[in-house]
């Protein structure tokens, strides 16, 4: 059974972010009916208000549509929404219009005015900060709203609304209208910036992992480059002598023996040095990788003292679990602890930030759990109750500091 909530922690950083705008622009939606829709009730007879609150639901629906349509553009899934940035317009001046001529031609009473004029402000505003969204230029932008406040004043004034308040009205949706279309602009490009310092963290993940894999190659082509150039001249003369039928082909065989048993006794040693991984050094590196990260890491225990095949195994553990907070999480707090107990150490890293996967099952903790096996080892791997999630490898020692 699901935790409630547990859809918001599943979810990254950005997708967070989306979400979060996306919902913020539609409650836009719900606060333009609650504010000016909601009153006409009391201001003015039933069936205008209803035809006036209808025409509004009508405008709010439409704003939250290209609201997201808008910000599917933005992360690119879906073209410009031209159309409905036109149907958009095309709403909120039918609205406005009908509002001005109810102010000046309705029944009259300053209560209906009011709440008319109120009805034409809102919706020129939250008009202008919508289409926004859809808006990439802003110099557009600017224009935008520039062109809804001159338009407030070109359907106000002929309809008969005095000028001082012509003048009050463009004023007000000038600055209205700018605050949100500014908000709508910084939205989008926060979106932006946390999808890229996202993407930016994964990129810096791998070029670690290939940094990783370019060691590892230098470091064989090292030795066995210069042993197989060996081998292939002392085989090359080898055969040579061999068809001279001279006895030193057989001392240059023995040779290229030697010089190949040598060469698999250094290729372990690389390799010996690539798989295993000293506990203490692992420690610091992650603890340094995290800081580096912008996650508060702290590191608990002492690791010395411990045989190096625990000490790899660990290790091992260490550089997984880092890899899986830097790619799949989304932490701000990471704790890591080496616990000695009677007969084995344990191993705790825990993360404030659930995993992105689903699952605990990855290709990552199956290789941990067989190099963990290895050394009589166990793994334990999951989500907490608190929203965090812990990984724990216990590895049993003997009373000597051998593996039990």
């Amino acid at each position: 059974m699901r935790e409630p909530g547990g859809w918001w922690r599943r979810k990254s950083t950005p997708a967070k972010v989306e979400t979060y705008t996306r919902w913020s622009f539609h409650f836009f939606a719900v606060t333009e009916v609650a504010a000016v829709g909601v009153p006409l009730f009391g201001a003015m007879p039933g069936w205008l208000a209803a035809l006036l609150l209808v025409m509004l639901v009508g405008h709010a629906g439409t704003c939250a549509v290209v609201a997201s349509r808008a910000l599917d553009w933005t992360r690119g899934s879906r073209e410009q929404p031209v159309p409905m940035l036109w149907t958009l317009g095309t709403v909120t001046a039918v609205v406005a219009v009908a509002a001005v001529a109810i102010t000046e031609h309705g029944p009259g009473g300053e209560d209906v005015e009011t709440a008319a004029g109120g009805i034409f402000a809102v919706v020129l505003i939250f008009g202008a900060g919508v289409i926004a969204l859809g808006v990439r230029d802003r110099r557009r932008v600017f224009a935008l709203v520039g062109g809804f406040a001159a338009g407030a004043g070109v359907i106000a004034f002929p309809l008969g609304l005095p000028g001082a308040a012509t003048l009050a009205t463009m004023v007000a949706v000038l600055l209205g209208a700018g605050f949100l279309a500014f908000t709508s602009v910084f939205s989008v490009w926060l979106l932006n910036a946390v999808y890229e310092l996202d993407e930016a963290r994964e990129t810096r993940a791998r070029l670690a992992v290939a940094e990783e894999r370019l060691r590892f190659g230098r470091d064989l082509h090292d030795v066995m480059g210069r042993n197989l150039a060996v081998i292939a001249l002392k085989s090359e003369l080898a055969v040579q002598l061999a068809r001279r039928g001279r006895e030193e082909a057989v001392d240059q065989m023995t040779e290229v023996q030697r010089i190949a048993s040598e060469t698999q006794r250094e290729v372990r040693d690389v390799v010996r040095g690539y798989r295993e991984a000293d506990l203490g050094v692992e420690l610091t590196g992650a603890r340094g990788v995290l800081t580096a990260a912008g996650i508060d890491c702290e590191v608990t225990g002492d690791p010395g003292g411990l045989p190096a095949e625990v000490q790899s195994a660990l290790g091992w553990v260490v550089r997984e679990a880092t890899t899986n907070v830097l790619r799949h999480g989304d932490a701000r707090r990471c704790t890591v602890a080496v616990d000695r107990e009677e007969d084995r150490v344990v191993l705790t890293v825990e993360n404030d930030g659930a995993l992105r996967s689903s699952g605990t099952g990855g290709s990552g903790l199956a290789g941990l759990r067989e190099r963990l096996a290895a050394v009589a080892g166990t793994l334990e791997a999951g989500p907490t109750g608190e929203g965090a999630f812990r990984l724990v490898a216990r590895v049993p020692v003997g009373a000597a500091g051998g593996v039990a």
